[in-house]
């Protein structure tokens, strides 16, 4: 059981208390006939039955009990209502290779990357969202979804050590892309490849095309700069950078021409995380000004509303004391 504005238990407190200070002053007061002789203090009041004018008080106290209880609005146990949502398809395959722990972009490509996509997830209003991570191989991290705070949860735990298998195998990460779609309708669907394209593998820009002819947008993200970067290793507490064979220093470039390549076979638009940019408000422009479609298949538990219940006990107790009898049964008559 939950309440939907607990807040009213204040006010609810206060009228109590407020009610208790009257009852004790109306108690302590003197009576106002004080200085009426017996005969006619008997005489107003011979027909008043004091026990029932303390039940009639008790019958009001109740009522706006209850009616406080309903304000406050009590919700018990669960239902299940159909919601319509209106979105796309949103599955993010985000690059995990070593080379986005490069420096270029603050505080590290893959950094950088997280924290634009959270910024995107957290303006989405209706879209299903999955999370992809790739390197020489890819895995399904996160299945379709619409609860946002989960995927917020997932994304904070990628890192660059997640797929031992290294490299930026682009095939790889579009073909479990496409595959972590569950509708039959590709319309409404897009891929947001998220990476610094270092290596190309395979034939991602055929994959990328036959995707787009089935109505299916491929986005890419390219994360770094033009001039590159070293990537940073850490050896026993000390900072090294990753080198060749040779002993020589490894500089990681982004491939920026495959990336553009990729969105443009894929029917989709190339983008950029920098340092100086607010490239995930392009993003979600794009996003947003996409064609999406409702589903009304979709539900979801939720409280249901009880105020009803003591809405209606207030009603019978206040009314009860409006018609509640104050007189003696068997009052006497006065002449």
């Amino acid at each position: 059981m939950t309440f939907r504005y607990p807040i009213g238990f204040i006010l609810l407190g206060l009228f109590i208390l407020f009610w208790f200070i009257v009852s004790i002053q109306s108690k302590k007061q003197t009576s106002i006939f004080a200085d009426v002789s017996e005969k006619v203090r008997i005489y107003l009041f011979s027909g008043l039955d004091i026990q029932r004018l303390q039940w009639k008080n008790r019958f009001y106290l109740l009522g706006l009990l209850f009616l406080g209880l309903s304000i406050v609005g009590p919700q018990i146990g669960t239902r299940v209502k159909p919601v319509e949502r209106k979105g796309v398809d949103l599955v993010f395959a985000l690059d995990t290779s070593v080379s986005m722990d490069a420096t270029d972009v603050k505080p590290s490509r893959i950094a950088k990357a997280k924290f634009e996509i959270a910024r995107l997830i957290r303006g989405l209003k209706g879209d299903r969202v999955g999370i992809i991570v790739f390197a020489g191989s890819s895995h399904l991290y996160l299945p379709m979804t619409t609860d946002y705070e989960a995927a917020q949860l997932f994304l904070n735990d990628i890192d660059t050590q997640m797929i031992p298998t290294q490299g930026t195998d682009l095939s790889s990460a579009l073909e479990t892309g496409l595959s972590a779609f569950t509708e039959e309708s590709e319309k409404y669907k897009v891929l947001l490849l998220v990476t610094d394209g270092e290596d190309h593998e395979g034939k991602a820009i055929e994959i990328s095309r036959k995707a787009a002819e089935t109505g299916m947008a491929i986005y890419t993200i390219g994360v770094g700069s033009k001039t590159g970067s070293l990537i940073p290793v850490s050896k026993k507490n000390t900072q090294d950078y990753k080198r060749d064979k040779s002993g020589k220093l490894i500089t990681t470039m982004m491939n920026e021409s495959i990336l553009k390549e990729i969105a443009d076979a894929g029917r989709g638009h190339y983008f950029r995380f920098s340092n100086n940019s607010d490239t995930a408000d392009d993003i979600a422009y794009a996003i947003d000004h996409m064609e999406k479609r409702t589903v009304s298949s979709h539900e979801f538990s939720e409280y249901e509303d009880r105020y009803q219940v003591p809405a209606f006990l207030s009603f019978i107790f206040i009314f009860t004391g409006l018609i509640f009898p104050t007189r003696q049964k068997n009052e006497p008559i006065h002449e």
